[in-house]
């Protein structure tokens, strides 16, 4: 199921879906903004693909393809790493083509997944970054996360999340 924000669509991946993008076709009915798919992005598809395979559909805690909402076009993706651990702790991470970074889709983006997560049981969400990555770390604390830890490679940031949260 589509989750709606302000100006985007967060759009789980399907099967059909992520084969389009391994292949390098976007489909008739669907564009993809420049740079779209990168390459970490296509590690995320091959991970879910074998995901999958092996254990079913992991909706809704997989991956999300984030369109625009006024054209339709693919400019980036996010998604979780798998459902909420038994303490119902749910980790996700995202990436914009750079295009549009800058002009606040990361944080709605963000602001959609933990919804989400909300929504299906997760009682905190976590993220991380690397220290050089500022950009990463804007959109973290404007969607309302606090950093909880840094060290030389990493930067943790987390939030409490309640079944309240908008969708």
């Amino acid at each position: 199921m589509d989750t709606l924000t302000e100006r985007l669509v967060l759009h789980p991946f399907s099967v059909e879906e992520a084969e389009r993008v391994l292949a390098g076709t976007p489909g008739d009915e669907y564009r993809w903004e420049g740079g779209y798919p990168f390459a970490d992005e296509l590690d995320v598809v091959r991970m879910f693909l074998s995901i999958v395979e092996e254990q079913g559909d992991p909706a809704p805690f997989g991956p999300y393809i984030v369109r625009r909402i006024d054209d339709g076009a693919a400019i980036g993706g996010i998604g979780f790493f798998g459902a909420p651990s038994a303490d119902g702790v749910v980790e996700f991470g995202f990436g914009l083509v750079p295009g549009v970074r800058g002009q606040g889709f990361a944080t709605e983006a963000v602001l959609g997944a933990l919804a989400i997560a909300a929504q299906n049981g997760a009682k905190l969400a976590r993220a991380d970054t690397t220290p050089d990555n500022v950009s990463a770390q804007r959109v973290l604390l404007k969607a309302g996360m606090s950093e909880v830890s840094r060290d030389g490679e990493t930067v943790l940031f987390e939030i409490a999340l309640s079944a309240s949260e908008p969708a």
